[in-house]
């Protein structure tokens, strides 16, 4: 396939560019120790699967699918998925999510897609921030990721985004990709998964005709993940008091590292993923309401929203958490008092887990408890 060289930078590695991706890894004594720790084989052996690898996705089913179900079995009760909304499998979506996990939420998608016989899995929108290695780079781009450029400012980040917006567009047209897209720059840190018009409105510059025009050529499809505990979820808590308490707050080197591998190795409980049906019937319905575009990103926005929320897989820990926000046992149907009792006793595991010079514990119980009961206001609000 012939791909503009302008998504050279950003775009993942074609099938003919592998082998020397491969050799490159191979040569990087970073990327051999952690390959040995994470998959406990000799790499003279994980070398000579790699070359044996001929597609992206051949090399993400070779290593990444039983690495994921290694960790899901160790660190999860099971991951389920629901795709059942989309009844067009020959067709190519970009899946907006809502961000709870770096590394695995674009991780347990690609799973979920196998485990539910598609015939591809998805290419995958990474912030440069996150590639503080080398051989990282080089591996989420074997892994079908591309490259959001991050901290860039005026025209260089105009000029950034159009390029970005102009590879989506050619994935799902062109190299007939799905693609996967956080609704928004960074995690929900207090779970309140709202989707930033920004984002909205990069993947609408490219394209023809009007911004839903644009839209629609991408086949949205909003995505809900569901998990039962956060792994990140203290270091979270942490973090909203240190934006609280800080000015000028900036995360220290090395904190986006610490949360991939707290994510990647943490307990997650329940997992579920579940896909609502493509919008572009409902945008086309809310261009013709919403006339302007000031009027219609909100409301596009408002929707894909809805749809998450809507979809969320609620569990016993989430209605607890609200009852323990408003002091009350509305929701007790839900759940039993051991429940209650072992939801109590982990938070406040957590919060001694926390660690600040001035740790401001009323203020972390309660960031913790609205991480997990946001899911359930949220799904309260669209249901009632």
């Amino acid at each position: 396939m012939n791909i503009p060289a302008e998504f050279d930078s950003i775009r993942p590695y074609s099938p003919e560019e592998l082998p020397q991706a491969y050799e490159e890894l191979i040569a990087d004594t970073d990327f051999r120790q952690a390959a040995v720790a994470m998959m406990s084989l000799p790499f003279e052996m994980i070398a000579a699967k790699m070359r044996r690898c001929k597609t992206n996705l051949e090399f993400q089913k070779t290593f990444f699918y039983d690495l994921i179900k290694q960790l899901l079995r160790k660190n999860s009760e099971g991951l389920t998925e629901d795709f059942s909304a989309l009844t067009d499998w020959s067709r190519r979506y970009t899946f907006v999510s809502n961000h709870r996990d770096i590394v695995m939420d674009p991780a347990l998608l690609s799973i979920a897609l196998i485990d539910a016989q598609w015939s591809d899995t998805t290419e995958i929108a990474i912030g440069d921030n996150l590639l503080v290695y080398p051989w990282i780079r080089r591996l989420v781009r074997i892994l079908k990721a591309f490259i959001v450029v991050r901290g860039l400012t005026g025209r260089k980040q105009l000029e950034t985004l159009n390029t970005l917006s102009r590879y989506i567009h050619f994935a799902i047209s062109e190299k007939h990709e799905n693609v996967w897209i956080a609704q928004r720059q960074g995690r929900a840190k207090d779970a309140n998964d709202t989707t930033q018009e920004s984002i909205l409105k990069m993947l609408s510059i490219a394209g023809e005709g009007t911004p839903e025009d644009r839209l629609a050529e991408l086949n949205i499809v909003p995505l809900a993940f569901s998990y039962e505990y956060d792994p990140c979820d203290f270091l979270k808590a942490g973090e909203l008091q240190r934006r609280r308490d800080e000015a000028d707050f900036h995360k220290a080197e090395g904190e986006d590292m610490i949360s991939m591998k707290t994510g990647i190795f943490g307990y997650k409980g329940r997992v579920h993923v579940k896909a609502a049906p493509c919008i572009n019937t409902e945008m086309k319905e809310l261009a013709s309401k919403y006339p302007r575009k000031t009027d219609f990103f909100p409301a596009l926005k408002r929707c894909i929203d809805k749809h998450i929320f809507s979809n969320y897989k609620l569990y016993a820990v989430n209605y607890i958490a609200l009852d323990c926000l408003e002091d009350s046992r509305r929701f007790e149907k839900h759940y039993t008092d051991a429940e209650r009792e072992k939801f109590e006793q982990y938070l406040r595991n957590r919060l001694d887990k926390i660690e600040l010079p001035d740790k401001d514990e009323p203020f972390l119980s309660e960031m913790l408890l609205k991480m997990y009961a946001n899911p359930l206001i949220n799904y309260l609000a669209v249901k009632e």
